[in-house]
């Protein structure tokens, strides 16, 4: 016979390939097999047909194009015969998948054979279209797979219902059609049935939430059908089925399965069906979550299952894991979650990585639950950050950061910095994208508290980073796009775009962690503008923004003009360092086309050794003083403070300008140095802070202080000595309130017509009035409001909560919730127990942060759940009079 015949066997094709010594011996092999199937099928060979589709198989497998056999499937399907139904429907699984066009052309025979009286081709039929069912195809075929949910064999039922799953996922308005079925199948002794069941169960719970509440409320014995649409028959079915609804049923299978006994058929290291009882915890969840009812039915079996599983064997752990999971996801209960976390201490003990790891995953969750809980397994905790594990060891660091507070911050600090001496070097940065991500979230979350160093070194890594160079100027494109108000993160991000800016447009170097981003060169020189054009942005800031567009106009030569409008807007400035720049930027840009390029070069790389020697010695060891004398500080003094004044401009300066050639190099890079204090004559003391200011507006000389006021607030005008203000805006010196008409006219000529601005809020922001944002005959709630300064998008609310019965409140809990544009963040409250008749008040802060403040206002929904003589109590009502202006 010809090796290459139709009629070779798929033992000698699959003989003839492995014997191939080559890849090219293997293509010829196959080329020649695949030309005689196609030769068979041109032939319409029907002997050999499911031999031929069995080679094309395991030809696909191989990974060699397989479509010409498409048909074949079709034809077999077709058959009358099971063994070629079998192989043309495993062909359809393999060959075809749901985009294939073809696939339109089966959904008949399909239908046939759903409905066929052989048990075994109904099988085929509802496996392959749980395989690769289509939307049409769902719709077509939905009322078969609903009708053999009550098939009489349990094989045939459990199919139907791993089918209906994929029905239900492909086209979701079907998910009505399925409900009575399963609330047969929950009811099933077969535990194949049962599994798929649970599972069908959950999966409509997700895609429906009227099948949701369906599930909640209904008894699953009442198997009439009931339209989703009526809510009214939904609770009037509530109250038929009162005492045992659908989740009673369920609990009442989870218990019986938990005390079980020995079932061979069943057992899984000492457990009966571990398999089922997580298929039926995941469904308690989803039935729990959000539903106070539901929970406090299922507490009893999850504290028994928490209990009674013992954590010796994988098999009881999977379910001790899924049990944590299902407390933590229902309505609160105090008790199981302090049982749950108690799991996950003892998981943290156990040998296998991966339990330990999953233990530490879970707990970083349940912190923002209940923190006190997870902080008495705080020496467990700290254990794993010395694990042999890496990945154990980093979770567990993030951990450790997250249990940080104020009582334990020393403790916690110490052991870090004990560990941080045996660590490998490369621990805590092992490379340095890694590094750069967690700096960026540094500077997102707190740049305005950082010192200059931090941003100093992040900006040295970044520049000796190359190949990152991309994925950091993207990463800073999309930060500054989320939050501004950093200033340390503007600075770092502006001077990437700078240096960077062509490979932001371009998405060079993009990594596989990166998703896709699509920014134009006038995006990028919107961002920079936007740095110059912040209120809230100082010298320094928009100096560079200067320099990052100088750059960007030789990199983004069709953006010239545009730049050079905006660094032009400059040139009267105030500012004698953004005046000057801007002039010099705007000839540079204007005459010196053909050296700007030379110019503006991207920078070469820093050498960090380089870095740090030069912030070791440029770290001053004296302090000035108001007289204007050094004062040798001793090591660890902390350094006192400098006039407000002064340190609002961040004008004061410890030590002398270095010269060039010994600064700070990063000064030198942008050119930021303010000018030294000037003498007017050689017995003359070094003039303070403030003179440079003066120097810097040409006011003149400094008068003496007021004994009664701890900063110069009145600066004197020349020689007549006459007091002027020096806008209270511009200066911001609260204690400057005795203003003369002389005053506001020479502060008119000081500012080139500019008259004084008028004050400035108190330190804390407007005052905003207090609310009663809810009132009950019980209970009054009142909120009292505050800003931070410089932060007009977040809002700090102090609730205070008063009881108007004359009965005591225990277990109180509030909960709040706001739209998506609002985010919340609950502080604990002071207490548990309110007592009655107004006799005391529970206090809780909140802090809101509205991203669309100034078009958006406030809007909050609450909930109060209370216990008064042991009975639960719960109220809810929604605040919309929150004051416009927050």
């Amino acid at each position: 016979m010809n090796p290459f015949s139709s009629g070779t066997r798929l033992r000698d094709m699959i003989r003839a390939i492995r014997a191939c010594k080559t890849a090219a011996e293997e293509r010829a092999v196959v080329r020649k097999e695949c030309a005689a199937i196609r030769a068979a099928i041109n032939e319409n060979d029907q002997d050999y047909r499911h031999r031929n589709l069995a080679k094309l198989m395991f030809i696909h497998m191989l990974g060699y194009p397989t479509h010409f056999g498409q048909m074949e499937c079709l034809k077999l399907i077709a058959s009358p015969g099971f063994p070629e139904k079998r192989i043309g429907y495993l062909g359809l699984m393999l060959l075809l998948d749901e985009r294939q066009e073809v696939l339109m052309l089966v959904t008949n025979s399909v239908k046939q054979d759903l409905n066929h009286t052989n048990q075994y081709i109904v099988g085929l039929a509802l496996c392959a279209l749980g395989n690769i069912c289509s939307a049409e195809m769902a719709r077509d075929l939905a009322p078969e797979v609903e009708r053999l949910l009550q098939f009489r064999d349990p094989n045939i039922r459990k199919k139907a219902a791993l089918c209906s799953i994929r029905i239900i996922k492909k086209v979701p308005d079907l998910a009505e059609n399925f409900i009575n079925p399963v609330a047969a199948l929950l009811k099933e002794k077969h535990h194949g049935v049962l599994i798929t069941g649970v599972q069908l169960c959950t999966d409509l719970c997700k895609v429906s939430p009227e099948a949701l509440e369906y599930f909640r409320k209904v008894n699953c014995s009442n198997l009439f059908r009931v339209s989703l649409t009526d809510k009214q028959s939904i609770n009037s079915c509530s109250a038929f089925g009162e005492g045992l609804k659908c989740t009673d049923g369920l609990v009442r299978t989870l218990r019986d399965l938990v005390n079980s006994p020995y079932a061979p058929e069943y057992d899984i290291a000492g457990i009966t069906d571990p398999f089922l009882h997580i298929r039926l915890l995941k469904l308690l969840r989803v039935l729990g979550r959000g539903d106070a009812d539901a929970s406090d039915s299922m507490n009893d079996i999850l504290a028994q299952v928490a209990t009674k599983t013992e954590s010796n064997k994988n098999a009881g752990n999977a379910i001790l894991y899924e049990c944590v999971e299902t407390i933590m996801s229902i309505e609160d209960n105090g008790g199981l979650r302090v049982l749950a976390i108690n799991i996950l201490g003892r998981f943290l003990s156990n040998r296998d990585n991966n339990i330990r790891y999953v233990a530490l995953n879970m707990l970083m969750r349940a912190i923002t639950v209940d923190a006190q809980a997870v902080q008495r397994h705080r020496a467990t905790i700290l254990e794993c950050v010395k694990d042999s594990d890496a990945s154990i060891r980093k979770r567990a660091l993030e951990l450790v950061y997250l249990l940080v507070n104020e009582s334990n911050v020393k403790p916690l600090t110490k052991e870090l910095v004990d560990y941080l001496e045996v660590s490998d070097q490369d621990w805590f940065s092992p490379e340095k994208s890694w590094y750069i991500d967690q700096m960026l979230k540094v500077l997102t979350e707190a740049g305005n508290f950082v010192k200059d160093e931090v941003w100093h070194a992040l900006v040295v890594v970044i520049s000796n980073a190359s190949d990152l160079h991309g994925y950091t100027v993207r990463a800073l494109f999309r930060a500054l796009q989320t939050t501004a108000e950093q200033e340390s993160l503007v600075r770092v991000a502006v001077w990437c775009i700078g240096e960077y800016g062509d490979l932001l447009v371009s998405n060079a170097g993009m990594l596989n962690v990166e998703d896709p981003i699509t920014v134009t060169e006038s995006d990028a020189v919107d961002i920079v503008e936007s740095a110059i054009k912040r209120h809230a942005s100082d010298l320094t800031t928009k100096s560079m923004a200067l320099i990052a567009l100088l750059k960007l106009s030789s990199r983004f030569p069709s953006c010239s003009g545009r730049i050079k409008d905006i660094v032009v807007q400059h040139k009267g400035s105030l500012v004698l360092e953004l005046q000057q720049r801007s002039l010099e930027f705007n000839s540079i840009i204007e005459k010196h086309q053909n050296i700007r390029s030379a110019l503006v070069e991207r920078m070469p790389v820093l050498d960090e050794a380089t870095f740090g020697g030069r912030r070791a010695s440029s770290l001053p060891n004296t302090v000035s003083t108001s007289s204007g004398t050094a004062v040798k500080l001793p090591n660890g003094v902390a350094k006192p403070s400098a006039a407000p004044l002064v340190d609002l401009l961040d004008l004061s300066d410890d030590v002398p300008a270095p010269s060039s050639s010994g600064g700070d190099f990063l000064q030198d890079l942008l050119g930021v140095n303010l000018p030294p204090a000037t003498q007017s004559g050689t017995n003359q003391t070094p003039k303070a802070g403030t003179d440079v200011l003066l120097d810097l507006l040409s006011i003149g000389s400094t008068p003496a202080q007021d004994n009664n006021l701890s900063t110069p607030d009145i600066l004197s005008s020349g020689q007549d000595n006459k007091p002027i203000i020096a806008s209270l805006d511009l200066l911001a010196a609260p204690s400057l309130t005795h203003t003369t008409s002389s005053t506001a006219s020479n502060m008119m000529d000081l500012l080139d017509g500019l008259g004084p601005a008028p004050p400035k809020p108190a330190e804390n922001g407007p005052a905003y009035p207090s609310i009663v944002a809810f009132e009950s005959s019980s209970l009054r709630l009142t909120f009292n409001f505050s800003k931070q300064p410089g932060n007009p998008q977040t809002t700090m609310i102090s609730g205070s909560f008063t009881n108007l019965s004359s009965n005591l409140f225990t277990d109180f809990v509030f909960q709040a919730a706001v739209p998506k544009f609002l985010q919340l963040h609950l502080d604990p409250a002071s207490g548990n127990s309110l007592p009655a008749s107004g006799n005391g008040t529970i206090t809780q802060s909140l802090k809101v942060t509205n991203s669309q403040h100034g078009k958006k206002p406030l809007v909050m929904r609450l909930r109060i759940a209370y216990k008064v003589d042991g009975k639960d109590v719960l109220e809810e009502g929604q605040i919309n009079n929150f004051p416009r202006d927050l």
